[in-house]
């Protein structure tokens, strides 16, 4: 079922989208040569903590940790580690925040050190497309047109869009209804109405687009071990066009 919400809901989502924000800017200072995943998933705990907040994720379906941090080959649902990050690494951290029962979700891609050029231009066109998907979601637009604008501008860059994990609907649970493909034809697929809110959350491939799932049962990687990015925001489709809660 997907649920409309109240301006006053997506008020309070937008409260949740601003602390998210937050925590991945002062990621920033942080996220260097030496530092490990792990340590960013207590940091990330803490700071929630610290701020009246807690890692939605951590426990949903038996998922362990606050963050999911997927580093290079791996597409999304990395495990935190030990193992510090090198110089060169591209890593994605994703997080969902619960202020107060209010959801936001952001995930965000970061070069570690001096990275290829080949990598920062996939960081690039990755962000890129997100936004290019952000200006279809207004309503009256279907997610087609989402998924279209995504796709086009990624097969254009000579890079490819992950077919197997979707945005979706957020609030009151991580993953509502509708489910958001990051590739499609225009005009196709479910409208968009004042009052959904979504992710919206391209997975671009350096190779090509398929994936599998580590012997964890979560971390997907790419088939070919190319790089892989994902840049993240949770959108509100309002009378006056999208609503970006999680902006930075």
């Amino acid at each position: 079922m997907i649920t409309i919400k109240s301006d006053e809901e997506i008020q309070r989502m937008y409260e949740a989208g601003k602390l998210l924000a937050s925590c991945h800017k002062e990621l920033r200072n942080i996220l260097d040569i030496g530092i490990s995943t792990l340590e960013i998933n207590s940091f990330v705990e803490d700071y929630l903590k610290r701020h009246g907040a807690t890692p939605e994720q951590k426990g949903y379906k038996g998922y362990p940790y606050a963050i999911c941090a997927s580093i290079n080959e791996e597409v999304c649902h990395g495990f935190p580690r030990k193992q510090p990050l090198q110089n060169g690494d591209i890593v994605t951290i994703d997080m969902v925040v619960n202020l107060d029962g209010a959801l936001a979700d952001s995930a965000w891609t970061y070069p570690i050190g001096t990275i290829s050029a080949s990598a920062k231009k996939l960081i690039e066109v990755t962000k890129k497309s997100l936004y290019k998907g952000i200006e279809q979601a207004h309503v009256g637009h279907t997610l087609g047109d989402i998924g279209h604008a995504i796709q086009s501008y990624v097969e254009s860059q000579g890079f490819s869009v992950v077919r197997e994990f979707t945005g979706h609907g957020i609030g009151p649970t991580i993953h509502e209804e509708p489910e958001v493909f990051h590739f499609g034809s225009p005009s196709d697929g479910l409208p968009l109405k004042e009052g959904m809110v979504i992710t919206i959350e391209p997975m671009v491939n350096e190779g090509e687009w398929y994936t599998y799932v580590d012997s964890n049962g979560w971390t997907a990687k790419t088939f070919d071990s190319s790089l892989s990015a994902q840049y993240e925001h949770t959108i509100a489709i309002t009378k006056d066009g999208p609503f970006i809660l999680t902006a930075q």
